[in-house]
């Protein structure tokens, strides 16, 4: 018995496990460039048509309510150095079926957002040739991006690290171009930096941003990963939200400063940036959206997989998506199925469908953390934080109200589709306990 006891215990210390290299820099990047995607390209637009002069005042707002968000996770991502994020959170709160169903919607999200990614970046492409963005062509540049960044996420978490960094920088380049030239361009009566909007369009201006806003939560995926976790990663959340919302006011002002007719544009950047740049104005944005995608989508690469990885860890997936590489240190065979997915979805799936899905699940999985927050600190009172919540339970129940506020706002296909997402879930749960 102490034999076979000695022989375990030797096999698990021999097996390969996740290396932490990832620092402050590279978990705000990753935040950064969830938050950062393809959306803030067409969201001014959006923005302007449902509450007109006053928009600068809904991104406040939106910033604001999503920062109590992001500190709930920081909270709750202070207490673990393993990875999961809100799935772990949920699955340690609630026990195992909820953390399933959170976890579920979340890898939901990933896989949807990857796919909306990979189609923006082969549309952006096509604005310097055109064949890139239909038939083969877009299914070449989708293959070409999952591709070559499954490569850098499968050869070491270090290289995937790095790409994202690289690219957070690359894609902020081309907007603060378009900002600290823009803004001697403005014109100041079409936009109010004061006025309240109505609460009818705040409400649903309110629902685009906080998607918009949405994607911070990346950063506490690989926390296994990344050196002084519980440290770091509160730090990296609140700096991605501040961060974030200067750069979104900044543009919302000068896309609606410049643009006349903004909010029928479907392209405002790109408008904008024509009326004040010039010609090259369009070519100079549109390298920033194809930065943009390139970027957020690595962020996916890196990200995606680690949530498989951790279904695994917890037993709720296959064991084989828990291997990790004994050369590269990484998640390998989660990183092949995620970027397979990923591929699969961005060229074949119902789109407008997993579309819905994403919306619903980005709240439930945010609900979720914040009411994990008050049930962690009843069940482990005892554990480490770097991070607490002042004012007791406040932020995490205002946080709560707002995400069913929010989801008041969602029309009936989008409840039918998340609870049709939500039963999945269940019965993938199921089979898999069974198994």
């Amino acid at each position: 018995m102490n034999d076979h006891k000695a022989t375990s215990r030797t096999a698990e210390t021999a097996a390969p496990r996740l290396v932490r290299a990832i620092g402050l820099f590279g978990l705000t990047a990753i935040a950064v460039n969830g938050v950062i995607g393809s959306g803030i390209f067409a969201l001014p637009s959006t923005v302007a048509s449902q509450v007109g002069t006053s928009s600068p005042v809904a991104y406040v707002v939106a910033a604001v309510l999503t920062a109590l968000i992001a500190a709930c996770f920081a909270e709750a991502g202070s207490m673990f150095e393993h990875t999961g994020g809100p799935y772990l959170y949920a699955r340690e709160a609630f026990g195992g079926f909820i953390g399933f169903e959170v976890g579920w919607m979340f890898l939901l999200t990933r896989l949807t957002g990857a796919a909306a990614i990979s189609n923006a970046f082969a549309s952006y492409l096509g604005y310097f040739w055109p064949p890139l963005a239909t038939g083969i062509g877009r299914v070449a540049s989708i293959t070409l991006l999952v591709v070559v960044l499954a490569w850098i996420n499968l050869a070491g978490i270090r290289y995937g690290s790095r790409t994202v960094n690289a690219l957070t920088i690359a894609k902020l380049v081309p907007l603060l171009l378009f900002i600290s030239v823009g803004l001697f361009f403005v014109d100041s009566s079409r936009y109010e930096l004061i006025a309240l909007p109505e609460m009818t369009g705040l409400q649903q201006a309110g629902l685009a941003l906080i998607f918009a806003f949405g994607g911070f939560e990346n950063a506490s995926i690989p926390t296994e990963e990344a050196r002084a976790p519980r440290e770091n990663l509160p730090v990296a959340l609140l700096i991605a939200i501040a961060l974030t919302t200067i750069l979104y006011i900044l543009i919302q002002i000068v896309a609606q400063g410049t643009l006349i007719g903004i909010a029928t544009d479907r392209t405002p950047l790109a408008s904008a940036g024509r009326e004040f740049l010039g010609p090259a104005g369009g070519a100079i944005i549109a390298v920033g959206a194809v930065l943009s995608t390139s970027g957020s989508y690595s962020a996916l690469g890196l990200v995606g997989p680690r949530i498989l990885y951790a279904f695994a860890e917890g037993g709720q997936f296959p064991a084989a998506l828990a291997r990790v590489h004994a050369r590269y240190r990484t998640p390998h065979v989660a990183v092949i199925v995620f970027a397979i997915a990923a591929w699969a979805v961005a060229l074949y799936g119902n789109f407008a469908a997993l579309v819905m899905v994403s919306a619903i699940a980005r709240l439930l999985f945010s609900a979720a953390t914040c009411l994990a927050v008050p049930v962690l600190r009843r069940k482990m009172p005892d554990a480490p934080r770097e991070f607490k919540l002042p004012f007791g339970l406040l932020i995490p129940i205002l946080a709560v109200i707002i995400s069913v506020w929010l989801l008041t706002g969602m029309s009936c296909d989008h409840a039918i589709a998340g609870a049709a997402a939500l039963l999945a879930g269940a019965i993938f749960y199921f089979i898999f306990r069974k198994g």
